[in-house]
C-alpha cells in the first residue's frame, strides 16, 4: 500500500439523513471542500490535493482519472499524480475561481474568457465533450494563468449549454452599471434559478474547492 493508498483509506465518511458526513482522517491532509461526490483534502506540505468519493461514487474516481490521463498535455488542467479506487490526487491550484472573483471584485477579464474557450476547445479535440462548466471549476491562478477542475462530466453524450449561458451573461458582466462585488447568496440564488426554473436540465453549482 502507497502513501496516496494509504491517506485515503484514513478518510472516513458515514451518512446522517442521507447526507455524507466526515468522521476521521489523517492529519496530514487539510480540508478544503466537498462537491457533490467528494470530500477534498490538501495534502500538507504539498502542492497536491486528493478527491476522496464517497461510497456510492467510488466509479467516478477511474472515470475523473481516465479524462484527466487524456489530456495531461494540455497545460489548463492539472497534472494526475494518482488515481485509485476511491480517489485521485491532483495539482493543488492557488488562486481563485470566477465564483470567488465575482464575490471578492476581481476582474475577470474577456482574455480570460476566450482562455476558457480554447480550454474546453483542446478537450473537444481529444474526443471529450465538456459539461457541467460552472463558476466554481475555473480558477485564475496567481500567476494569471486559468486553471480548470472536475472534467468527470466531459464524456457524457447529451449537450450542455452552461458554458454558453455564461458567456451571455458576460455581456452583462462588462456594462459599467453591473457591480464590482456579488454576495454569494445572491450568486448560488442565480444558480438554482438556472437549475429549476431556465434550464431544468443543467447541472447545479456545487460547493467544493480544487475538486
Amino acid at each position: 500500500m502507497n502513501d496516496f493508498e494509504q491517506l485515503a483509506k484514513s478518510v472516513i465518511i458515514k451518512f446522517k439523513n442521507k447526507k455524507p458526513e466526515l468522521v476521521d482522517y489523517d492529519k496530514s491532509l487539510s480540508l478544503t471542500g466537498v462537491g457533490r461526490s467528494a470530500f477534498v483534502f490538501k495534502i500538507k506540505a504539498t502542492n497536491k490535493v486528493m478527491k476522496v468519493f464517497f461510497p456510492k461514487h467510488h466509479y467516478i474516481a477511474q472515470e475523473e482519472a481516465d479524462i484527466y490521463g487524456s489530456i495531461q498535455h494540455i497545460d489548463y488542467y492539472p497534472t494526475l499524480y494518482e488515481a485509485g479506487s476511491n480517489y485521485i490526487v491532483i495539482d493543488y491550484i492557488e488562486g481563485y475561481t470566477f465564483f470567488e472573483c465575482l464575490t471578492l471584485g476581481i476582474r475577470i477579464s474577456e482574455e480570460e474568457i476566450k482562455e476558457v474557450d480554447n480550454a474546453l476547445h483542446l478537450a473537444r479535440k481529444e474526443g471529450l465533450n465538456p459539461s457541467d462548466i460552472h463558476l466554481r471549476n475555473i480558477f485564475k491562478t496567481f500567476k494569471g494563468e486559468i486553471k480548470m477542475i472536475d472534467v468527470a462530466r466531459f464524456r457524457q453524450t447529451k449537450a450542455c449549454n452552461q458554458w454558453g449561458d455564461l458567456k451571455g451573461a458576460y455581456r452583462f458582466y462588462t456594462k459599467p452599471f453591473f457591480p464590482k462585488k456579488i454576495p454569494a447568496c445572491i450568486l448560488n440564488g442565480i444558480a438554482a434559478f438556472y437549475k429549476n426554473v431556465y434550464r431544468k436540465d443543467a447541472i447545479p453549482e456545487n460547493v467544493n474547492a480544487n475538486s
